[in-house]
């Protein structure tokens, strides 16, 4: 319910809106003169796509992407005259069958990854009797998504093989630009710079987050981060330059002590080596903190780490919180999960996986608080 305290919630997820366009206009400055979108799909990361949308719509972004049709339509409904009449919103997946009139109704622009998708965005241009825009996808190594070069360029070649089409990008996606020494990206752009000249009426997008940071010359007319906006640390072995963006915090429902040789949790996994003080902190794996954190990972409590000790259960963790003053430890409580210290890059280092899982399996139980931007646009 609106205006609902956080008081009785088992967590809070806090996400600043100022730092998610801090962190837009940070790539921005290094990618100019290239423009910069914003990829917002999964939710934008699990963060929430219409408040973080409205944020950077605010700060001069124009283009966003999403990956799903069903994604883009709910976005621009949920904006509705809020959308700006110079924003586009590209979907990376194309259009499924059967989902080409909703793309076009709600303004959608789709990424073209296979000769099927665009010869029914062709169909649907001959029916309205009306050249569509489109992206084109060209794959230079994923072997994930787009059009294997032969193909576009059998396609580009012929006389009506784009015929009712208006390319309004060309795109490929890097395969390992987090890591700076991979020669694989050097390669990927010398396949792709062809593709560009040859569509000199649509803009070239090749650099995702990473992608920037690989200099100038991956960036042609328009970069597309999306993990980096949200925190996420671009370049492997390098600081991160991104502010964080998401603060977890989790709530104490009880602490008890155990002896010395005693066990905890499930399958009793860890046991104590001393007289212990035990947290029972409820948050777990139906939250999105990993399983795997167990008995690897750490909480902190007013700024003291305090290791998690046993199985993440699905609702609840335990914590060594014996060097935290008992009279603190009032039911309800909030632990840090993640925060400036260890943020969502450090607990994925921790937990054996990447930022971008953490961020995504955030789930929906949290009682979540936005910080600046466009809060009440």
């Amino acid at each position: 319910m609106a205006g609902r305290s956080t008081e009785g919630s088992a967590a809070v997820l806090i996400i600043d809106l100022d730092a998610i366009v801090d962190n837009w206009r940070s790539l921005s400055r290094r990618a100019a003169p290239a423009g910069c979108a914003a990829v917002v799909k999964a939710d934008a990361y699990g963060l929430g796509a219409a408040p973080v949308v409205r944020a950077l719509l605010q700060a001069g972004c124009s283009e966003f992407f999403v990956a799903l049709v069903d994604e883009g339509v709910r976005l621009r409904e949920t904006l509705g005259d809020a959308w700006p009449r110079n924003a586009r919103l590209h979907v990376l997946h194309g259009a499924l069958p059967g989902e080409e009139a909703d793309c076009l109704a709600h303004g959608l622009v789709p990424v073209l990854n296979s000769v099927d998708q665009l010869a029914r965005w062709q169909a649907l241009a001959r029916q309205r009797d009306h050249v569509l825009p489109a992206a084109l996808q060209v794959d230079t190594g994923m072997a994930r998504l787009g059009m294997p070069p032969t193909v576009l360029g059998r396609l580009a070649g012929e006389a009506h093989g784009l015929a009712g089409i208006a390319p309004t990008l060309v795109m490929s996606h890097l395969v390992s630009a987090e890591d700076p020494d991979d020669p694989v990206s050097r390669l990927q752009l010398e396949l792709f710079q062809p593709w560009r000249q040859r569509f000199p009426a649509a803009l070239g997008c090749l650099a995702n987050s990473s992608g920037i940071f690989l200099g100038p010359e991956f960036h042609f007319d328009l970069v597309r981060p999306g993990a980096a906006l949200y925190g996420v640390k671009p370049v492997s072995g390098q600081a991160n330059p991104m502010r964080p963006v998401v603060r977890v915090q989790a709530r104490l429902i009880q602490w008890r002590e155990i002896g010395a040789g005693e066990a905890v949790g499930y399958n009793h996994t860890w046991r104590a080596n001393r007289p212990t003080r035990l947290a029972t902190v409820s948050v777990g794996y139906a939250d999105g903190y990993l399983r795997s954190a167990s008995n690897r990972s750490q909480l902190r409590f007013n700024g003291v780490a305090v290791p998690l000790v046993g199985r993440v259960s699905m609702d609840t963790v335990t914590v060594d919180v014996t060097d935290i003053d008992a009279s603190q430890l009032l039911p309800g409580a909030l632990f840090d999960v993640v925060d400036e210290v260890q943020d969502v890059n450090a607990l994925a280092a921790e937990v054996g996986t990447n930022a971008y899982e953490i961020l995504t399996s955030l789930g929906t139980r949290f009682r979540r608080q936005y910080r600046g931007g466009a809060i009440n646009a």
